[in-house]
């Protein structure tokens, strides 16, 4: 939403709290209309990319093993949710939803195995960044089950 000029013509009086208020209610009543949309997806998308970055300095031994898998582990992640964003039937969002979790936990394997391996010195900001989307994976799960609205955060 496209609303800091307008905001910041408030920001002086008192209503601008309630304005602010508004925004951030209108924003989170949003339909997710696009697998894009979702916020877990973004935030698995960008380790895709951080995980290429980093497979890039593996030794060349590794370009069919570790590198490989790592990757495609990776990007099973949104791939998944995307494919399962366009499913109708909840049990079929589920197990899409469902084989991301499973390449997520593959994935945080292979970070333990690179560190173990010592091609990356420091993996906490990886892992931390899998364990952050696992929990928003499962709650994204939770709400379909459950069958509650999913809007944008």
């Amino acid at each position: 939403m496209q609303h800091t000029a307008y905001s910041m013509q408030y920001a002086g009086s008192g209503s601008w709290m309630l304005y602010a208020t508004y925004c951030i209610l209108a924003s989170m009543a949003e339909k997710i209309r696009q697998f894009g949309d979702l916020t877990v997806w973004q935030k698995a998308h960008q380790m895709v990319l951080q995980v290429y970055r980093i497979t890039g300095s593996f030794p060349a031994e590794e370009r069919f093993g570790l590198t490989s898998q790592m990757r495609r582990a990776a990007v099973s992640v949104p791939a998944n949710l995307a494919e399962g964003f366009k499913k109708r039937g909840v049990r079929d969002k589920l197990n899409f939803y469902n084989i991301a979790q499973g390449s997520l936990e593959e994935l945080r394997y292979y970070l333990i195995l690179s560190k173990d391996l010592g091609y990356m010195p420091d993996n906490r900001e990886m892992v931390e960044s899998t364990e952050e989307i696992a929990r928003m994976l499962h709650g994204l799960t939770r709400s379909v089950a459950n069958g509650t609205r999913i809007t944008s955060q």
